[in-house]
Order: structure tokens, then C-alpha cells, then sequence
């Protein structure tokens, strides 16, 4: 079951990243650090889906900053 402060791997996900503004970048890269501790705590390991978009999210940040 998701909420909005985290973001299940069940939950759609945005293709492009890059069409995001900032803050809804952030928004996002929350909800996903709080499904990865969520995930962590109850199951001892992280959903591949969640460390792929949490990946994707570092990538993104990494780009924006250059």
C-alpha cells in the first residue's frame, strides 16, 4: 500500500526525469529514500525496482549539477 511519502515499486514512476522541476525532483528522491529505509527495516533488503529508481534520481541530480 503506498502513501505519499513513499513511493512503492508497484507505484508508476516517471519515464523522463528530466522533464521535472527541482522541487517535484525532490519530492520524488524523498519518497524514494523512505521506501528504501522502509524497505530495508521491514525486509532486511531493498526492492530492485526502488534501488534502480534511487539510482536513477542520483543520476539525475549528478546531471543537473554540472
Amino acid at each position: 500500500m503506498s502513501n505519499n511519502l513513499r513511493i512503492t515499486p508497484a507505484d508508476p514512476f516517471p519515464e523522463d526525469l528530466e522533464t521535472l522541476k527541482d522541487e517535484k525532483l525532490q519530492v520524488l528522491d524523498s519518497q524514494v529514500q523512505r521506501q528504501l529505509d522502509h524497505e530495508i527495516v521491514a525486509d532486511g533488503e531493498s526492492h530492485p525496482e526502488t534501488d534502480f529508481r534511487h539510482h536513477e534520481l542520483d543520476t539525475e541530480f549528478e546531471q543537473r549539477e554540472k
